[in-house]
């Protein structure tokens, strides 16, 4: 199944300053009956974006009007706790195309660039200086060049680190089958010199 090529993403951003975010705050077990990746933004952070009664929490920052964007900024640790793949599903269906963080569980990390939702791991200095631009202009843009894997506010930029096949494939908006697929010549060759 191919995904949308991603190779540059400019965008405000809604951040989510917490540490130790775990999959089951991300997306709560009991929304985890689909068996396709759609629908699962729907319940993102359900049990902090929504109240006992069902009603919205305003103070939420999915829910607070200032917050837009296709980046989510979080704290350190994200996406620790247990393996589901819904959470990284659950982020990627609510329209985000990238998590920031100081910090990524190993298995969230990965079930996210196999998702196509960039996770750009930065230093916690950085990580501060993102929360404090976008809290004192919620419109401030963030540029993630994923080429150059660099990131960049406020003319202040980082590189952060992506493995060169998870790069090769996001950028070329390939899954694991297409990238295969994409050496489909190269196999050919290889096979014809065996012979």
């Amino acid at each position: 199944m191919a995904n949308e090529k991603i190779k540059q993403i400019v965008s405000t951003a809604v951040p989510l300053n917490v540490d130790n975010v775990d999959t089951d705050q991300i997306i709560p077990a009991r929304f985890l009956k689909a068996t396709t990746r759609e629908g699962f933004g729907d319940n993102l952070f359900r049990d902090w974006r929504y109240d006992s009664n069902n009603e919205k929490v305003t103070s939420f920052p999915l829910n607070n009007p200032l917050y837009s964007g296709k980046i989510l900024v979080a704290g350190k640790n994200f996406g620790c706790g247990s393996s589901r793949e819904h959470a990284a599903w659950a982020v990627k269906d609510y329209g985000f195309a990238a998590v920031i963080s100081s910090m990524f569980a190993d298995i969230f990390k990965n079930n996210a660039l196999n998702t196509a939702l960039l996770p750009v791991q930065v230093s916690e200095l950085f990580l501060d200086l993102l929360f404090n631009a976008i809290d004192k202009n919620p419109a401030t843009e963030i540029s993630i060049d994923l080429e150059k894997q660099q990131i960049t506010v406020n003319g202040v930029s980082e590189t952060f680190p992506i493995s060169g096949y998870k790069k090769e494939c996001l950028m070329n908006g390939y899954d694991d089958v297409d990238y295969l697929i994409s050496l489909k010549e190269k196999i050919v060759e290889f096979e014809q010199k065996r012979v």
